[in-house]
């Protein structure tokens, strides 16, 4: 009978997600990732092909967590200002909550090697991205925000604008002020109320 692995893959994940935000992209490699865990190289070579497919996992675990809870929020409220509302203000609570994790997501696919992920991986981020940008159209839909412009004010207000209040304290090395929900909250309604 096989014995159980010591080293659980979302253990190897999670140093990577601390060594990403003390480091960035770079400071996360196979050897460092292994080191912080204590485990032989042969570990995580085990459990992924190469530095490509390490760095696609940790980006798109961290994504897709927060993705899911973006998701949910842009759902609820009682109708879809509310929601936007609810997703704006979603950004800002799950990168106080998550501040490693939001450091990471800060620097984009690109830096964590997006050209060199596997398949599989590629197509994950795709699917993603997709969900994202097919959310915004509906929200826009549902708002009456139609063409081109309206779908640039959707996207401004539901991930450019939480995203730059969030980049701008975490890049800085600040704690997010009390008021950054309620702030970015306020900015998007403002930005989803139809003229």
């Amino acid at each position: 009978m096989a014995r159980p692995p010591r080293f659980e893959i979302s253990q190897l994940l999670d140093a990577a997600v601390r060594l990403a935000a003390e480091h960035g992209p770079s400071g996360v490699t196979m050897s460092a990732v292994a080191q912080a865990v204590g485990a032989p190289s042969g570990s995580l070579y085990h459990r992924f092909a190469g530095r490509p497919a390490l760095l696609a996992e940790v980006w798109l675990r961290t994504v897709e967590g927060f993705q899911e809870g973006y998701f949910a929020a842009l759902r609820s409220g009682d109708g879809p200002r509310a929601g936007g509302r609810a997703a704006s203000r979603h950004v800002v609570a799950w990168s106080r909550t998550h501040p490693q994790e939001a450091a990471l997501l800060l620097y984009g696919a690109h830096e964590f090697g997006r050209d060199d992920w596997p398949e599989e991986q590629l197509r994950r981020a795709d699917e993603g991205n997709m969900r994202v940008r097919a959310a915004v159209a509906a929200l826009a839909g549902a708002l009456g925000l139609h063409g081109e412009l309206g779908l640039e004010r959707v996207s401004l207000a539901v991930v450019d604008l939480p995203l730059s209040l969030v980049r701008r304290h975490l890049r800085g090395g600040e704690p997010l002020p009390a008021h950054a929900e309620e702030l970015a909250e306020q900015c998007t309604d403002a930005l989803l109320t139809a003229d």
